[in-house]
């Protein structure tokens, strides 16, 4: 397909990875912030290609699985109330809660419905005038400008039916969490192509001199990955640490600019609690005050939810890089894509998804993937 195949040109990649090689001269651990970008290395084998040494590990950057549970608990909560339809992308569904998720409240009579823009959610707040809407608006920056827009609407057209429950969080606070961790092993970022087309890559700087640490912005095609884990390996072994942007035939410095002024219009930073991370100051988004008549958390009084994670999950290690999904013993056993223990198993951004989708579960698989080819990539879906 124009414009794709170009990005997953076998002879191509086997040059960047031989030119890696090339390059490299000792171990790095790199870790890809966002959960396309896991899902691309993953199904191209791209991680079982690059040279021993070179070492991925998979960032926070999955906007379901980082949604905390205490916030789909709240979700929840508010799905079951019989004065209440709740709205939704379709991969909040599955993710469990402490008790069941949001099928299983659906099954049981809440009237729970998948929407595929948060804009579906004005035409069904003012065909059902009797009923509260509530869209669950998580994600991360890329998610924000749209529903902003929902908001911003439903203020200007006197909507007084439909809220949002906010559970936005922001890239660059998490990298400095990781980072700042005595537990971080990570020495360079492939950073998220997605999250900088809208808010650009200016705020990654300060963070690469803080830490000293490269930061290259990437895109999601194979080779996209291998130019992005070429540039961040050269700037290690050349003693370097500055953001550079892989992806620049999509995006730039600057941004989208107009999507940026519409969220700042209606969301302000906040603390926001990420699951398996914990609190990270300054990390997300709630509602101006302007706007609190569509803050859900506030309509239906649940800020105080008791949450119970599974004992045998290791979803919170995954998320900072600590460990990969074929470390859990339940991996592929008791936790599946049809029975999740966890978010990075049921998100279609998960890590743990993208092992098990892709055979890392099975025993032979690592043997399988060490005869992959270069030429894997061409013409791959």
């Amino acid at each position: 397909m124009k414009y794709i195949d170009e990005y997953r040109d076998g002879p191509i990649a086997a040059g960047i990875v031989a030119e890696i090689r090339r390059v490299q001269t000792r171990p790095w651990v790199l870790m890809e912030v966002c959960g396309g970008q896991t899902h691309s290395i993953v199904k191209h084998g791209i991680d079982h290609l690059l040279p021993e040494g070179i070492e991925l590990v998979h960032g926070p950057g999955c906007p379901v699985c980082v949604t905390p549970l205490e916030m789909i608990d709240k979700a929840h909560a508010i799905a079951r109330r019989p004065d209440v339809i709740f709205c939704s992308f379709g991969d909040m569904l599955r993710v469990p809660g402490s008790d069941g998720d949001l099928f299983t409240i659906k099954s049981l009579g809440g009237d729970v419905r998948v929407v595929y823009s948060p804009m579906d959610c004005l035409k069904i707040a003012r065909g059902n005038p009797e009923k509260q809407v509530v869209f669950f608006a998580i994600g991360f920056e890329t998610t924000a400008p749209a529903n902003a827009m929902l908001v911003w609407r439903a203020q200007q057209e006197g909507i007084g039916n439909l809220s949002v429950l906010v559970s936005h969080v922001l890239v660059p606070p998490a990298i400095a969490a990781i980072l700042g961790s005595s537990q971080n092993r990570v020495q360079g970022f492939l950073g998220p192509g997605h999250v900088c087309a809208v808010m650009g890559y200016s705020e990654y700087e300060p963070l690469s001199e803080r830490f000293k640490v490269p930061i290259v912005i990437t895109g999601f095609e194979p080779l996209d990955i291998l130019h992005g884990v070429l540039m961040t390996v050269r700037q290690l072994e050349e003693g370097r640490a500055a953001v550079e942007n892989e992806y620049s035939r999509i995006l730039d410095r600057a941004g989208n600019k107009p999507a940026q002024k519409l969220v700042a219009s209606v969301f302000e930073v906040a603390d926001r609690k990420w699951r398996g991370i914990g609190m990270i100051p300054q990390s997300g988004y709630r509602l101006r005050g302007e706007f609190r008549e569509h803050d859900a958390e506030k309509i239906f009084d649940v800020r105080e939810i008791d949450t119970r994670e599974p004992e045998s999950c290791i979803s919170g290690q995954i998320l900072r890089g600590i460990r990969k999904p074929h470390d859990c013993a339940a991996f592929g056993t008791l936790c599946t894509p049809q029975r999740p223990l966890g978010a990075t198993m049921v998100s279609a951004e998960g890590a743990c998804a993208a092992y098990y989708a892709y055979g890392r579960h099975l025993e032979k698989h690592k043997a399988v993937a060490e005869l992959i080819p270069s030429t894997a990539l061409t013409g791959a879906a």
